[in-house]
């Protein structure tokens, strides 16, 4: 019998992409998974989707995991901007500070493969 995992995790983009592109690194993250994430997560993937020229796609993905969306406060927003600067050698784009923010704040590891997570606090890396 198949264990779940009951787990629950704020998905990156870099994690979206991998496990769209079947990365076999994501799969134990493709089921069995709760699910958060934020409308600016599903607006970089539709970037990569249209890159590879699967814009068709779109409508498709942001029904399937606009449900996984949350939203943010004013106070979520400040914090991320507090975070960028706190990394600010480091470049991490506004829409993983907030990413990192909501996984902290609903108390689920941030999943990424992002090099510049790898060593962070209460975050799960996967290449």
């Amino acid at each position: 019998m198949k264990e779940k995992m009951n787990k629950r995790f704020y998905f990156d983009t870099y994690a979206l992409i991998e496990i769209y592109k079947s990365n076999p690194n994501y799969k134990k993250y493709s089921s069995d998974v709760g699910i958060i994430l934020n409308k600016l997560n599903l607006m970089e993937f539709a970037n990569f989707l249209i890159r590879e020229n699967r814009e068709n796609e779109i409508k498709k993905i942001f029904e399937n995991l606009g449900k996984f969306n949350v939203d943010y406060s004013d106070e979520d927003l400040v914090e991320a901007v507090k975070m960028k600067i706190n990394f600010s050698k480091e470049r991490l784009s506004f829409v993983d500070c907030i990413g990192y923010i909501l996984a902290r704040k609903h108390e689920v590891k941030f999943l990424s493969g992002d090099e510049k997570f790898e060593t962070k606090k209460n975050v799960e890396f996967v290449k």
